[in-house]
């Protein structure tokens, strides 16, 4: 069932998401964790980044629940929380295509 957005609190939640998924940084981490949990240190060498930087962005898709932590120890490991967090990834992505193809045809 489709629904109306109406709310000023439909408007903010979604602009949220948006602004989450705003950064290149956290796209990437999202991108790795969709393969299946791993620590900070292992997504900071895959993306390029400190584990500080690493971590202050896990913390922003923490905050948002697109991610979650589960402590072993002294390792800290993240996962997806949301199951639509895949969705999201895969229309962003459908949709940057769409939009350099058509860039590509107005030149």
């Amino acid at each position: 069932m489709e629904r109306s957005f109406s709310a000023q609190a439909d408007f903010d939640s979604m602009a949220a998401t948006f602004k989450c998924l705003s950064d290149p940084s956290r796209l990437q981490l999202l991108a790795i964790l969709l393969d299946g949990e791993t620590n900070v240190g292992k997504l900071a060498a895959q993306c390029g980044l400190s584990p500080s930087a690493t971590s202050h962005q896990l913390r922003v898709l923490r905050n948002l629940r697109f991610v979650s932590a589960n402590r072993e120890g002294q390792q800290v490991n993240y996962r997806i929380n949301d199951e639509h967090i895949r969705d999201l990834m895969e229309q962003a992505y459908k949709h940057s295509l769409h939009l350099q193809s058509s860039e590509l045809r107005d030149k």
